[in-house]
């Protein structure tokens, strides 16, 4: 019943997002001037494609444009939408249902009277349609989307996102067998299509006909469970002696669909297993985690020299804190990945280039999808030391952080506050981070680093900075420059030996 048929050729080669941009308004001139059901069918396509793009986009770059690209066009879809199942559904009662049925008569009379004023509604859309704003957002958008550049690491991150996510809800369909819960799979089946076909064309072109396929089965369920309310409401009050025929004929045709969902879905050689061999495993995994975050960063630090000199002291730190055994937190296999990437996200704006709130990048990243190889935890953990790494002190009147474990509290207090004396650094102007040294006694942690300059500026700066880490290793944390070292006597060299040339070099 459902129909996903792509526009002509569509498989055969990646187009952009200025592509379906430009089809959208081409589209929009085609219903206004002739809105048959074919028009209609290709506009929700093309907007469908923008909007798709959009929000995977979304998911690493903060940036308010992409969420006003799937605004504009958000109304005219929905009307679209309307009007497509009316039609779909209206075909398919006409073509399963005898002539002289007064239960399909009166079902076809339904949908013929909602038709017309279905297209006025779709039509009056296109009309108010913004396209001043959606052509200015084509050349806005056209050097963002090659933040995530198709094919590439961040690109399989995303759509092995979209993936697990699909595959939960397939899991979960196949325990429950409810209508609600194969239309969460269907719209996770979509979400992992799309973004499959934006940003990896080359695994499109071989898994779009199971793709398209598994869409078409799935859509043809909602649809059949959506007639099967309709028809009961219109047989209750008319034609009671006609509903147990339809609703037998309903579930003959929504257990064949089952049944080549099935087919395609389950045992050795099922798509699940095709695509999961497709996608980032085993240790591509993390790296591919590791790229969207990065991706993040390139997309919405407005100052990414500074925030990379303050991962390499934070990491830096960990190491040398690791070294001297300061506390088992960050000797665990993932503290490095985990402050890398805090470090990473802590400069992100939210606003196009303004400065945001720490609470605006704590949401921002709280409401991100876990990356694969991640654990809620530890995305959670991440959010939470960005949020921290500057400004206030987490307090314990703080409703939202204390209803984190005790744990993830001390943990936070931990990254966040290695992140707070990585930046005290910086400001001090520490660059050189590669002898950072620091032992660990009963009473104290001692940090000696390099280049520090002994002032009353830079105590004032460090006794701030380093608050939030004492708090956690609960001992004094002591920050001095390290000593100079020194050269033996013996080993220096002639005084005349330090103007003079060598011998070998003179006869050279």
């Amino acid at each position: 019943m459902a129909s996903v048929t792509t526009l002509p050729g569509a498989h055969h080669q990646h187009r952009g997002l200025d592509h379906w941009i430009r089809r959208v308004l081409a589209e929009l001139d085609n219903l206004r001037r002739s809105p048959d059901k074919d028009t209609v069918h290709d506009l929700r396509v093309a907007i469908r494609r923008c909007r798709s793009v959009a929000a995977v986009m979304a998911e690493v770059d903060p940036n308010p444009l992409w969420r006003e690209l799937r605004h504009i066009p958000r109304k005219l879809f929905r009307r679209l939408g309307a009007l497509r199942d009316a039609q779909i559904m209206g075909d398919w009662v006409k073509a399963h249902g005898a002539e002289n049925d007064r239960l399909r008569l009166l079902l076809q009379e339904h949908f013929d009277s909602r038709e017309p004023r279905l297209l006025h509604d779709a039509v009056r859309a296109a009309e108010r349609f913004d396209e001043k704003s959606w052509k200015r957002l084509e050349h806005k958008l056209r050097k963002r989307v090659r933040l995530v550049p198709p094919g590439r690491l961040a690109a399989e991150c995303l759509a092995l996102e979209r993936f697990q996510e699909a595959q939960r809800l397939h899991a979960r369909a196949i325990r429950q067998q409810k209508p609600d819960s194969w239309h969460a799979l269907r719209i996770g089946i979509k979400k992992f299509r799309y973004t499959v076909e934006s940003i990896l064309p080359e695994r499109y072109e071989i898994w779009s006909p199971n793709l398209k396929r598994l869409q078409d089965i799935l859509g043809e369920i909602h649809d059949l469970d959506v007639l099967g309310v309709l028809l009961r409401g219109k047989a209750q009050a008319d034609v009671p002696e006609l509903l147990a025929e339809w609703e037998r004929m309903i579930d003959r045709e929504r257990n064949r669909c089952l049944d080549q969902y099935a087919e395609l879905a389950s045992g050795k050689s099922n798509v699940w297993t095709e695509w999961a061999a497709g996608l980032p495993q085993g240790q591509r995994a993390p790296a591919a985690a590791m790229a969207r975050i990065r991706a993040t960063a390139r997309a919405s630090d407005p100052r990414p020299g500074r925030t990379a000199q303050l991962s390499r002291l934070s990491v830096a730190l960990l190491d040398a804190f690791r070294q001297a055994h300061a506390t088992p937190l960050f000797r665990e296999r993932s503290s490095r990945r985990l402050l890398r990437a805090a470090a990473r996200l802590s400069g992100i704006s939210t606003k196009a280039g303004a400065r945001d709130s720490r609470k605006s990048i704590w949401r921002f990243l709280a409401s991100r999808a876990v990356p694969p190889s991640w654990t809620p935890d530890e995305w959670e953990v991440l959010a939470w030391s960005a949020r921290y790494h500057r400004g206030a002190e987490p307090k314990s009147k703080s409703r939202a952080f204390n209803s984190l474990a005790e744990s993830q509290q001390q943990n936070v207090r931990a990254f966040a506050g290695v992140l707070r004396l990585a930046r005290g650094l910086r400001k001090c102007g520490i660059e050189d981070c590669s002898a950072i040294h620091a032992d660990r006694s009963a009473e104290a942690v001692l940090l000696e680093i390099p280049g520090l300059a002994d002032s009353a500026e830079n105590a004032a700066r460090l006794a701030a900075a380093k608050h939030l880490l004492e708090t956690y290793l609960q001992v004094p944390l002591i920050v001095k420059p390290a000593a100079k070292a020194q050269i033996p006597v013996a080993s220096l060299p002639a005084p005349d030996s330090l103007y003079q040339p060598s011998l070998a070099a003179a006869s050279d």
